[in-house]
């Protein structure tokens, strides 16, 4: 089997699949080629970096179904050059008033459901990305959405993947959600991979917001403020209060489920704008969302691997591997207890995970041997307390999974390539990250509402985000099932600041890996010097050591899985350090794309940018 082009780091980093792209006037990277060109065409129009990004997401959720829609949710990280500030746009919508834990219980279950009507949270992407068009951005909202309205008009190549997941859930779709199977399987069949595919209800719904949005003179920003009236307290409101309040929708359950999300869920929803959390590593400064995300563990991480003596373990070796996986494995337990933004969440203990003390002592537990348990720690001395895990087995085996779980589910296709015969990619998710000429920076990693997700709502044309899934039916906990709250996503985009100046915005899909691959990206690239594209073509992992984000909620300890680019000794040392290493494909971890800015001896930004080949799909483009 023929790969892209790759030489290891024993021989040299010179060689990569594909070049780091540089420039000075704008760069871009995400996890789809469309996007990327569209957000880079903005730049080259005179938008800012702000504008490219909203006009790339609208154009993912066309290009992309399988992993996002319009009715999922969206974290921004962004960096204004004008202001000097990060700012952190929370696009992840809360849980509704009628989601309680005492509802779900009178149903009988110990579980949010993966699929359906039920784990519906309100979709953030929306209100996200038009709150930052709006207050950085400069092109109007027709402008902005006309990329994605005439991919979803006219057509766009249907990539592979996405008829896989098709594939998958074609059988729930034709035998208990119509509304999706009017949408995704036209005539009645799959669609044909790589064939142009078109999704007229969904240019319908955008088309109907701009008439309804620009019907009244007004400003930019009025246009735009109209535009979130007709999402959030207008007609799409309407539409998914009507489906979910009278449909009743077979799930993971097994059973039919009305909704629980309601018009007044959506009406009296915001985005929140945050100041990122931030910790220190040597020159750099790294910058996540809150505690409604699981960007902390990365924090936690990077800030317990700073005593780890990385630089004398290069990136193709067990030493490092094994230090980063065992990082992660503390800071994901970690998560498990304390992460959340429920009425049982601590603020104060949060912040204690980020101390450097307490990330010393996390540090001091790890040996030359594989952790083997759920160990979250005691932050100011207090026990951690963790949901009912017997619960989560009982769930897992009871689970109808014949029409997947809470993550995208995909089949087998018939071969279309040797690439995608037989490499297996991981990936739920989007991302995207801009710079612009001016050094605006934007990382976000969009989600939700993807096809397999829910069913298609008839007259808008797309599925509801089923995030409420990540959240936990024991009372007390951080991140259990509160009405108005949000769940504690997986979503995680990153930025970083080098020597305090804005340097890099960073991302990858990857649910619960999301973590892990990234704090490995950026160490081989901070530590150990590797270019962009180097550090993300380099040979990456994943552990399983916690329950699983997604419904049902499966816990897998001190499993390692590796690319089998990792030489036959570095997988042997693993296994004897202790790990449960399995081997994967040779190019089937991580979805990792970058950008950069830095100036030069004269002043002059210079912008750089990579993206992952896993997959034949994310590109980075520049000049």
């Amino acid at each position: 089997m023929r790969h892209p082009p790759y030489q290891s780091i024993e021989s040299t980093m010179s060689f990569t699949t594909r070049p780091e792209i540089v420039g000075t006037f704008g760069v871009v990277a995400s996890t789809h080629w469309l996007a990327s060109q569209t957000a880079m065409g903005v730049l080259e129009r005179g938008g800012n970096a702000f504008d490219a990004a909203v006009a790339g997401a609208f154009v993912l959720q066309v290009v992309e179904p399988h992993l996002n829609g319009p009715g999922g949710e969206a974290p921004i990280l962004l960096w204004d050059e004008r202001e000097r500030s990060m700012v952190s746009i929370c696009g992840q919508g809360v849980a509704p008033e009628a989601a309680t834990v005492d509802a779900f219980r009178r149903m009988g279950l110990e579980q949010v459901p993966g699929i359906g009507l039920l784990p519906a949270t309100v979709p953030g992407a929306f209100g996200a990305w038009l709150t930052l068009l709006r207050d950085r951005g400069t092109w109007s909202l027709a402008d902005v959405m006309a990329p994605a309205i005439g991919y979803a008009r006219d057509g766009f190549p249907l990539i592979p993947r996405a008829v896989q997941a098709i594939t998958a859930v074609q059988d729930l779709f034709r035998e208990h959600w119509p509304s999706s199977a009017a949408v995704w399987l036209p005539d009645g069949r799959v669609p044909t991979p790589g064939a142009l595919f078109r999704l007229p209800q969904l240019a319908s719904t955008w088309e109907r917001i701009l008439r309804t949005a620009q019907a009244k003179e007004g400003s930019r920003a009025e246009v735009i403020d109209a535009a979130l009236r007709c999402w959030y307290q207008g007609f799409v409101a309407s539409e998914i209060d009507g489906y979910y309040s009278t449909q009743e929708i077979r799930d993971t359950t097994g059973e039919k489920h009305r909704g629980l999300l309601r018009y007044d869920d959506l009406a009296r929803w915001t985005p929140a704008i945050e100041t990122p959390l931030c910790v220190d590593f040597g020159r750099y400064t790294l910058a996540k969302c809150g505690f409604w995300s699981q960007g902390p563990a990365f924090l936690q991480q990077v800030g317990m691997l700073r005593h780890a003596d990385l630089a004398h373990h290069a990136p193709h070796t067990a030493g490092f591997v094994h230090r980063i996986a065992e990082a992660a494995k503390l800071a994901l337990a970690d998560r498990l207890a304390w992460y959340g933004v429920a009425p049982g969440a601590s603020r104060d203990v949060q912040l204690a995970l980020l101390s450097d003390d307490y990330l010393r002592q996390r540090w001091a537990q790890v040996s030359d041997r594989a952790g083997q348990t759920l160990e979250p720690g005691a932050p100011l001395g207090l026990p951690p307390r963790l949901p009912d895990l017997d619960a989560a087995r009982r769930t897992l085996l009871a689970a109808d999974t014949r029409f997947g779980v809470g993550e995208p589910t995909f089949a087998a296709l018939p071969p279309v390539s040797e690439w995608l015969e037989r490499e297996v990619f991981v990936g739920d998710t989007c991302h995207i990250d801009v710079i612009d000429r001016h050094g605006n920076m934007v990382a976000a990693t969009p989600s939700g509402g993807w096809l397999s997700s829910s069913p298609v709502i008839p007259g808008l044309g797309f599925s509801i985000n089923t995030r409420l899934q990540m959240t936990w039916l024991d009372e007390g906990l951080p991140n259990t099932l509160t009405p108005g709250v949000m769940p504690c996503t997986s979503l995680s985009p990153s930025l970083a600041l080098r020597d305090g100046e804005p340097y890099m915005v960073f991302g990858t899909p990857g649910g619960d890996q999301q973590d892990q691959w990234s704090p490995a990206f950026f160490l081989r690239h901070a530590v150990h010097g590797m270019n962009l594209q180097e550090a993300i073509d380099a040979p990456a992992w994943h552990v399983d050591h916690f329950p699983s984000s997604f419904w049902p909620r499966e816990t897998i300890l001190n499993r390692l899985t590796l690319e089998s680019r990792f030489s036959e000794d570095v997988v042997q040392e693993l296994r004897d350090s202790g790990h449960g290493v399995r081997v994967g494909q040779p190019w089937s971890e991580s979805r990792m794309s970058a950008c950069s800015r830095e100036q030069d001896a004269r002043g002059r930004l210079i912008l750089r940018a990579a993206a992952n080949p896993r997959g034949m799909q994310g590109y980075a483009v520049g000049r």
